[in-house]
């Protein structure tokens, strides 16, 4: 019966990831596909319209990404949650969250089966624990985050938040330094600003987030400018347009 199906919500601003997983559920006839959307704004209005029971999530997106869509959700709004990304460095956070599941694009079909599989399980009885599970801790330690799992080479490797010393904008990169070493991350400054917290990340300059702990000397400059001296005597430039806040954080005259 059409009531007994999974209902699920795609959510992807690539067309053609779409339609990769639409083919891949044509062999999941237990699932029903009730909407598609492009994007986070548009993800929470179909999920507060049509109540789906799996939402199948991008993490990447405009605006919203798919973090963000989580936390923007309510207790009676939460879904059963898969994520696929084309990027891996998301997966410790997406298992943080309680993810039943996170797939790298291209899809597999035989991993994408699997994590249907893992659905089916979950519908058939064992949804209202795991979702009370994400909603808390979503609302409890995501607020931040915590760990970073950015590439070396052909690995990952998994950072604490508080192991940087402070990061740069390379376009739409980062580079992150960290113990004496730097990683180019995908993703842009001020939406990794956004998740890190303002009690220990500080932005000194429009392409600069430094580690407030880091931070061991401030000079003047000319025209109110500053330079910043970190602890492993890494000299950084703190803008005069960010000087008010490093005043306030710093203790700045």
């Amino acid at each position: 019966m059409t009531e007994s199906r999974i209902r699920c919500l795609l959510v992807d601003d690539e067309v053609l990831a779409r339609l990769a997983l639409r083919q891949a559920l044509t062999s999941h006839p237990e699932l029903e596909i009730v909407g598609e959307c492009a994007d986070g704004t548009e993800a929470l209005a179909a999920l507060r319209a049509l109540r789906p029971d799996l939402l199948v999530l991008d993490v990447q997106m405009p605006g919203l990404n798919g973090f963000a869509v989580l936390r923007a959700l309510a207790a009676e709004e939460l879904p059963m949650v898969v994520f696929v990304t084309a990027f891996d460095e998301h997966a410790m956070r997406a298992f943080d969250s309680r993810a039943l599941d996170y797939l790298l694009k291209p899809l597999d079909q035989a991993r994408f089966d699997a994590a249907m599989e893992r659905v089916k399980t979950q519908w058939r009885g064992r949804r209202a624990g795991p979702r009370r599970e994400l909603l808390d801790l979503l609302a409890h330690d995501q607020r931040f985050l915590e760990r970073l799992s950015v590439r070396k080479a052909e690995h990952m490797v998994v950072l604490r938040v508080e192991e940087i010393d402070w990061i740069r904008a390379e376009g739409n990169y980062v580079r992150i330094h960290a113990g004496g070493a730097a990683y180019l991350h995908r993703e842009t400054l001020a939406r990794l600003e956004a998740e890190l917290d303002p009690g220990h990340f500080l932005r000194i300059h429009r392409s600069t987030l430094v580690n407030l702990e880091r931070i061991r000397e401030v000079h003047p400059l000319f025209y109110g400018d500053c330079q910043v001296v970190l602890r492993d005597g890494t000299r950084l430039t703190l803008s005069r347009r960010f000087r008010d806040r490093a005043r306030s954080v710093l203790g700045l005259p």
